[in-house]
């Protein structure tokens, strides 16, 4: 049978009306297998994915798409590996005149259509993880568990999050209609009206260095299934995740008989501006530092803008029935992926005078001690350390921790740790500061990485006011709660709530404050500077696309 837009609809319509129900429901649901299993994957997965991995490096990245003026590359593992592979560069007139060209074919296909080509793309990353996990570990700097689960099955439910919301959203009203206004004793009058979705434009997906598949494929596929082409312009360290991404989603498209040049790669250091303020460009999706999302936000102008920028992530510490698995929570938290995740806490609120932790009171030099003690205590074997840690991305990082360690007191140095399979990878521990809540101009911006502040406050009610006051000033994409006060938790989390940042109250087992749940957890609010967008929401979708209407008169006669 010959692949279509609607034979991949029929095929994967269940899925898609699946993902929608759990985008509705918020319950747990997950498309993709996120443990990297043989049941899931097949026993010769991870070894067919570690052998791709090894089959892209030292040579040129093929991807035939158009504009090519020659070759850019250089990325390096934070494990210590020269990955050498090389990838096309496409000249921008090319590029969007390509873009533009391919989009009236892709409207055709109607909703039902970009949808069912959307899924399939999705279950096609979904079937090559493994490949996918090494990509993301050896640029990122992720351990390979978190590459896998994160940079595969996680991003691919976000993606599919990012298609059901858009199918619904396209298909909120009839395709069509058949309007009958009655005339009194004159026949009616009719018409035959049809409403059609148009994406925008050409879309651009700006990739970000340490997430590039989870924060990459909301804006993605949320522009891709709404009737827009879309290119993908990755970070210069991290194009290979986003590279493998691109050449599939161009071969399902081909398949379907669709052009694949709605799918393209854009790669160098200085072209995300020039990109940016080209006027074919309708949709930016960014994640990244405040500056460049801060510039897009004010120059993009022809452009809807979504960004997702730094933030200041706080806790606050009131008190706790159980402080060790308090302790053993946050130490997890802080140590995860070295701290390179834009929902790792930054900040630690504990009032002057402590805590009630259980039947006792713990000082606040008490509690500084658990969380260092904690800390370090989780990571003291070396061979399990670095599979929680990973690697740091960037050098900027690796400065960021040395100055850090200047701005307070320290609890706890951080410390390179050798890691068993990569002698050259930079694997760091958390360093932990304290200062006094009067320090915010040092702990009150944000500080990537490995680093964690404990601020001592006059009380919690300080500590409240101080995490919602920064979140509404600097931004914050997670905040945090211990406290056995059921009249103080509704109080926080009504300052929490009116500050716009989304709140976890007394984790002390397998859930995270980082970590973000797809079809349940929004990601980011859109309500503080952290972040103009929620993924994945109506609002992420509904503004990438317009309904455009065309009407017929019908005769009395041929409308009976």
């Amino acid at each position: 049978m010959t692949t279509t837009p609607q034979t991949l609809f029929a095929t994967h319509e269940a899925t898609l009306r699946q993902a929608v129900e759990a985008s509705r429901s918020r319950a747990y649901w997950s498309a993709f297998p996120e443990m990297p299993s043989p049941r899931a994957y097949g026993e010769t997965a991870a070894a067919d994915g570690e052998a791709a991995f090894a089959a892209y490096q030292g040579k040129p990245f093929v991807l035939d798409q158009p504009g090519a003026t020659g070759t850019a590359g250089g990325e390096r593992s934070p494990f210590g590996i020269d990955l050498g592979i090389s990838y096309p560069v496409s000249d921008i007139d090319a590029l969007l005149t390509a873009a533009k060209a391919a989009m009236p074919g892709w409207r055709k296909a109607g909703p039902d259509g970009r949808a069912g080509v959307c899924v399939e793309i999705l279950k096609r990353l979904n079937a090559r993880s493994f490949e996918i996990a090494n990509a993301v570990m050896h640029t990122t700097g992720q351990a390979f568990m978190m590459a896998f689960q994160a940079g595969g099955p996680h991003a691919q439910d976000r993606g599919l999050e990012a298609v059901a919301y858009g199918w619904a959203a396209m298909t909120a009203q009839a395709p069509a209609a058949r309007w009958e206004k009655p005339q009194g004793k004159n026949p009616p009058l009719v018409m035959d009206k049809r409403f059609e979705v148009v994406g925008r434009g050409v879309a651009l997906v700006i990739g970000c260095a340490t997430f590039p598949t989870w924060n990459g494929y909301p804006g993605l596929f949320a522009s891709l299934v709404t009737g827009n082409a879309v290119i993908v312009k990755p970070g210069p360290t991290a194009v290979l995740p986003l590279a493998i991404t691109v050449k599939i989603a161009r071969e399902v498209l081909a398949e379907a008989g669709l052009d694949p040049n709605l799918v393209t790669l854009a790669v160098g250091d200085t072209i995300a501006k020039d990109l940016a303020l080209r006027p074919e460009v309708a949709i930016i999706d960014y994640t990244g530092s405040t500056g460049f999302g801060d510039w897009l936000e004010r120059n993009a102008r022809q452009a809807q803008v979504y960004t997702e920028k730094a933030g200041v992530n706080t806790v606050v510490i009131d008190g706790t029935d159980d402080p060790k698995g308090m302790v053993r929570n946050l130490a997890f938290t802080l140590s995860l992926y070295s701290g390179q995740m834009c929902t790792t806490t930054q900040v630690i609120f504990v009032p002057k005078d402590g805590i009630q932790a259980g039947t006792e009171r713990m000082g606040f030099d008490q509690v500084v001690a658990a969380l260092a003690g904690g800390v370090d205590k989780f990571l003291s074997d070396p061979e399990r350390a670095v599979e929680v840690l990973g690697a740091i991305q960037s050098d900027a990082t690796l400065a960021r921790i040395e100055e850090a360690s200047k701005l307070g007191t320290v609890a706890l140095p951080s410390r390179a740790i050798a890691h068993p399979r990569f002698p050259e990878a930079r694997v760091r521990t958390p360093l932990i500061l304290t200062m006094d809540a009067a320090d915010e101009d040092k702990y009150g911006h944000e500080l990537f990485g490995p680093i964690a502040i404990v601020v001592k406050t006059d009380s919690t009610a300080d500590s409240l006011e101080r995490a919602a006051r920064l979140t509404r000033t600097r931004g914050a994409l997670t905040a945090g709660l211990y406290s056995t006060d059921p009249a103080l938790i509704e109080q926080a989390t009504d300052a929490f709530v009116e500050a716009g940042v989304a709140l976890s109250v007394n984790l002390t087992g397998g859930v995270f404050v980082n970590q973000s749940a797809a079809f349940s957890d929004f990601h980011g609010t859109g309500a503080n500077p952290a972040a103009n967008a929620a993924l994945c929401d109506l609002a992420f979708v509904a503004n990438r696309f317009r309904v455009v209407q065309s009407r017929v008169p019908v005769v009395a006669e041929a409308a009976q």
